[in-house]
């Protein structure tokens, strides 16, 4: 009775380290603005709660597993839910670089707002970018499907075995690939706005350099740029949900 039990708990560890491995940089659960009792509070409620589905498969690998095996088991399972968390992070990574790029396109990168996801102020467009990001997560029930993902990693990555260095490296470049694109393409007219607008403004300082053009125009720059952000910022984040839905899905 006593081995059985030392055994469903050692399983249930195991679970553990996959699951807290992936929130601890999953978007949304590794903010630092969560503290630190409440994600471990998290990972430990998630991990008790998916230990019957799970206690079965990971239950059998711990079964006469030596001390030396149940370490190695430990750093893989903590590996593999960290790439898989850390894949997840790289949308919201690259979604936040190219915010930072429109809010310097629309001409308030200087404008720094309160730091939400992490320790570093970003321009105050980019933090509301990205904290409604990180909130249409949880209001489309998105991490369910982290859950789902999770859950389903154990069938193709069963525990004991976990990405390969060449693999994760590969997977964290595909998916490092895609968020950009998306990103970009959220990005994109403001970057061709600010090509334009700048490139006006410049020829009109070469016909009249008499008036301080740049300072005359500014405020029509920043008022059109945040107009456009205004009219397509539905779109946008309707996009950016879109793909990453789609990852969470058929990772």
């Amino acid at each position: 009775m006593s081995a059985q039990l030392s055994q469903s708990l050692l399983a249930v560890f195991l679970i553990f380290c996959r699951i807290g491995g992936c929130l601890m940089v999953a978007p949304g659960f590794s903010s630092a603005r969560v503290p630190t009792r409440v994600r471990l509070f998290i990972a430990l409620t998630v991990s008790l709660a998916l230990t019957p589905l799970l206690l079965g498969p990971v239950g059998a690998r711990v079964g006469d597993a030596a001390p030396a095996d149940m370490l190695r088991l430990i750093a893989f399972e903590t590996f593999t839910g960290f790439v898989i968390g850390f894949m997840a992070r790289l949308f919201f990574m690259a979604l936040e670089t190219l915010a930072v790029a429109i809010a310097m396109a629309i001409g308030i990168g200087g404008m720094l707002g309160t730091p939400v996801d992490d320790g570093e102020s970003l321009p105050s467009l980019a933090t509301l970018i990205t904290l409604t990001a990180v909130a249409l997560v949880f209001f489309a029930d998105l991490h369910w499907e982290l859950l789902r993902g999770l859950v389903a990693s154990y069938q193709r990555l069963p525990p004991g075995e976990t990405f390969g260095t060449r693999l994760a490296l590969t997977e964290v470049v595909d998916k490092l690939t895609d968020a950009f694109l998306i990103a970009l393409r959220i990005s994109s007219p403001f970057i061709i706005y600010s090509l334009v607008i700048n490139f006006a403004i410049g020829v009109a300082n070469k016909l009249t350099p008499q008036l301080p053009i740049y300072f005359i125009m500014m405020p029509l720059v920043i008022g059109l740029g945040l107009l456009i952000f205004y009219l397509l910022f539905r779109e946008y984040m309707t996009l950016f949900m879109l793909g990453f839905a789609e990852w969470l899905r058929n990772g």
